[in-house]
């Protein structure tokens, strides 16, 4: 047995231990996403949707902002209204000159009834929500009930600022670009008469030696700021047809379009 112990050497008291070589430590814990990352997660995934990479993305995120969103409501200038009166003159030019290109032959009077069913904001609503922008609007604390019909009412809206954003963003290709690419089906699939039904109908009536239509309210439904109209249309020797509308005209309207469908009448239909 071996009586010598193997020396220890031990630092002198008052040298500090050596440093881990700077080059080896470890490397902190990873943290995990926060809202930062995930909002320009968020933006990345609108950005593909929409088909347009945002050098400005903040133009975005404005555009997707309800006023209720803002801190200050005097900072309207925050939300999209602004960018939806640009996107809405953007919308309206891209349009007709889609329009003009594509129906060389016909007249002011059709290119304007064409345009303003392509512009009107039901229409812009119908992309919005192909788009996916639904869930993207930015509100308030607005209750869930009000949120769903808010992000409902302001579809139109948004779909408008988002081409104002990309007119700003990109320049007015960019922004023909998208609107060409949400509307060119649309714009060759009318989906609604070029012809006012009413007018049809009495122009028809006229022809059979009929009386003018006669519309008549039968009930008014809803509340005060958003009522519904049921309305009736006569003409002698024929049944009643009805419709419904938010309005008195749109519920007329609705009604002359019943009776038109059901005499089968020409003239009512999808003239594109």
């Amino acid at each position: 047995m071996n009586d010598e112990a193997p020396d220890i050497q031990t630092a002198p008291s008052g040298e500090a231990s050596p440093k881990p070589d700077a080059g080896r430590e470890a490397a902190p814990p990873k943290k995990k996403p926060g809202k930062a990352a995930a909002a320009r997660a968020a933006i990345a995934a609108m950005e593909g949707r929409i088909g347009h990479k945002f050098a400005d993305t903040s133009l975005l995120t404005t555009a997707i902002t309800h006023v209720s969103a803002l801190k200050s409501t005097r900072k309207r200038g925050d939300s999209y209204q602004r960018l939806e009166f640009l996107g809405d003159r953007v919308l309206g030019l891209a349009v007709s000159d889609m329009l003009y290109r594509t129906y060389p032959k016909a007249d002011e009077g059709e290119l304007s009834k064409r345009l303003a069913d392509l512009v009107r904001k039901e229409s812009c609503a119908d992309v919005a929500k192909l788009l996916g922008l639904v869930d993207d609007i930015k509100l308030g604390q607005v209750g869930a009930l009000a949120s769903a019909r808010l992000r409902k009412s302001v579809l139109g809206d948004i779909c408008e600022a988002v081409i104002g954003a990309i007119f700003l963003d990109g320049g007015y290709a960019a922004a023909a670009q998208f609107v060409e690419r949400n509307w060119a089906e649309r714009m060759r699939k009318l989906r609604r008469p070029l012809r006012d039904p009413k007018t049809v109908l009495q122009e028809w009536a006229q022809s059979k030696r009929l009386p003018t239509p006669v519309y008549r309210e039968i009930e008014r439904t809803g509340p005060h700021h958003d009522p519904q109209f049921r309305v009736a249309v006569d003409l002698p020797g024929l049944e009643p047809a009805e419709g419904v509308g938010g309005n008195k005209r749109a519920a007329e309207k609705d009604a002359a379009s019943v009776m038109i469908k059901r005499e089968g009448v020409g003239g009512g239909g999808n003239d594109g």
